[in-house]
């Protein structure tokens, strides 16, 4: 390595719930880090779905809101202890009614105060049905949530949805400028740690009055700042923040680079034109190893690749059909063909990462081509005609797919094709209209250091992130009891028996768990990396 030793902060989220993650090379607490690097941090980004963060939900959305924005916690660098940001106290006696107190004197960058308004102002516009915001879900515990949307009456025919009874939570009331309360349908043990989730950060007045316009140019409250508007398909520029009364960020400004796919992002980083890439191609990841040493940076990661099933499509309404496709797959042979052995074949639904993990949850997620052989003769055999398995576009995941899909006919006897042509915001769409006719690529990482990030809004009934239109009782009550549970020794007994249901039913086909490849420049001083937020831009600090 030339120059000055880059030093790797690990902002490594260990929590009652995980195991302390690895470190690679030096690590140093990023408050030990004085003074401001300045200068511009380029990043690689691929297009985000929104910017608003009630309506974000994807990774390249989130990655940019989180300079842009700030809420009630933040997850400890060190510990990844659910810590206060902008609350000053969060209480309650019961586990239901919730008292939160937020510090004074923050305001968005257009001058409206940071207070409790803007925090119920932001959860009840997430929740109102009309406004279909993508983390709606995330509000469906407060009290008040089911009169504020309203179920189609005929799916996806002609009927329109009726007007909600209310366009508020009742649950959310408002005792001062700076106090709320939030009562909750039902206790929720872990209610405090679920704030730090992006989807519950504050909203500026002007942003509910013109959605479209602040998803544009966003007005946040957050160490960084907007420089003109979302360019879409270019770039996204951020500066700092002259409103922000926290810890300023590390570089001056923060210049998101969109590209249609990694391998230009790689080429482009070759060329001296990035300084951050938090992730690799994987067909580059040799190379990258071989080029750039110490600056390829890595750690076991907590990000789930799944295949999910389209349930409301009735070529998958079988649960043996389902067996059978991932009894058909060997995933360390894919993951030592694509990935040159770096990921984690998925035994079950939860990270490895996390505490109370078992291994071998999915006794079908070892191939065993008799087994399913016999299990697609039970259910009848396949009706569907030539398979379709969708991914989106831009992300490497054409290799792996296809090799699912040669194991799936060698062993089953059912040709392939693979529509790999949407890009990402457009993919999502897709998921959220129940547009795929086959087998689906998409991944979850955690939102809170819960076992139940991993559940409840993949697999529970009508949550935003149930892409594969799963519906079972016996899971949403376990769900329920888990929530409520006196202690999370005691919630786990009910999250990891509603996976043994997920283990069984297969609602998606586990694949694998990928590996932290972070990339970072000769640019780079101090490069810091968050279990959960992934690369912390605004940590990161420039020569």
């Amino acid at each position: 390595m030339r120059g000055k030793l880059l030093k790797v902060t690990v902002a490594a989220t260990a929590t009652a719930m995980l195991v302390t993650a690895c470190t690679g090379g030096n690590s140093d607490d990023p408050a030990e880090t004085n003074g401001q690097s300045g200068g511009e941090l380029r990043v690689y980004a691929s297009e985000p779905a929104s910017l608003v963060p009630s309506a974000a939900n994807d990774e390249p959305s989130i990655y940019v809101i989180r300079q842009l924005y700030r809420g009630l916690i933040k997850y400890n660098a060190q510990t990844g202890g659910a810590e206060h940001d902008l609350a000053e106290s969060i209480a309650s006696d019961d586990h239901k009614l919730w008292t939160i107190t937020i510090n004074g004197g923050y305001t968005f960058d257009n001058g409206e105060p940071v207070d409790a308004e803007s925090f119920i102002r932001s959860w009840n516009y997430a929740a109102y049905g009309p406004n279909a915001q993508s983390n709606a879900y995330f509000m469906k515990r407060i009290a008040g949530f089911d009169d504020v949307t309203a179920k189609d009456p005929d799916g996806d025919g002609p009927k329109a949805a009726p007007e909600p009874k209310a366009k508020t939570l009742s649950g959310l009331k408002k005792v001062d400028d700076l106090t709320f309360t939030v009562e909750l349908k039902e206790p929720f043990t872990d209610f405090r740690t679920t704030l730090g989730y992006s989807g519950f950060f504050p909203m500026a007045q002007a942003c509910v009055d013109d959605e479209d316009a602040c998803n544009e140019t966003p007005i946040g409250n957050g160490p960084y700042k907007i420089e003109g508007a979302w360019e879409r398909g270019v770039q996204i520029n951020l500066t700092r923040s002259d409103s922000w009364k926290g810890e300023p960020g590390k570089p001056d400004k923060i210049n998101y680079r969109i590209f249609a796919d990694e391998g230009s992002a790689y080429s482009a980083f070759q060329a001296g034109e990035l300084d951050v890439m938090y992730t690799l191609p994987p067909e580059r990841f040799k190379d990258a190893k071989a080029s750039y040493g110490d600056r390829l940076y890595e750690q076991p990661g907590d990000s789930f690749n799944y295949v999910g099933m389209p349930l409301y499509n009735e070529n998958f309404t079988d649960k043996r059909v389902r067996q059978a496709f991932s009894l058909a797959i060997d995933r360390q042979s894919i993951i030592d063909a694509v990935f040159d052995g770096r990921y984690t074949p998925a035994t079950g639904f939860i990270a490895p990462t996390f505490q109370n993990v078992r291994e071998g949850v999915c006794t079908y997620c070892k191939k065993d081509v008799e087994k399913a052989k016999a299990l697609l003769a039970e259910a009848g055999g396949w009706k569907g005609g030539k398979l379709v398995l969708w991914a989106n576009a831009g992300s490497s995941h054409e290799a792996w797919l296809q090799a699912a899909g040669d194991q799936i006919r060698a062993a089953l006897g059912i040709d392939y094709e693979l529509r790999v042509n949407l890009q990402f915001p457009e993919y999502l769409e897709a998921a959220d209209n129940r547009k795929f006719t086959g087998p689906f690529r998409l991944g979850w990482g955690p939102d809170y250091p819960s076992l139940e990030t991993y559940l409840a809004p993949l697999y529970g009934t009508g949550a935003d992130s149930n892409s594969s239109t799963f519906s079972n009782p016996e899971f949403d009550s376990l769900m329920k009891q888990g929530d409520s549970a006196s202690s999370i020794e005691e919630a786990v007994t009910f999250y990891q028996k509603g996976e043994d249901i997920l283990a069984e039913e297969l609602p998606v086909i586990p694949m694998f768990w990928r590996k932290v490849g972070a990339l970072y420049s000769e640019n780079v001083d101090n490069f810091v990396w968050n279990q959960f937020s992934g690369a912390d831009y605004g940590a990161t600090s420039l020569k």
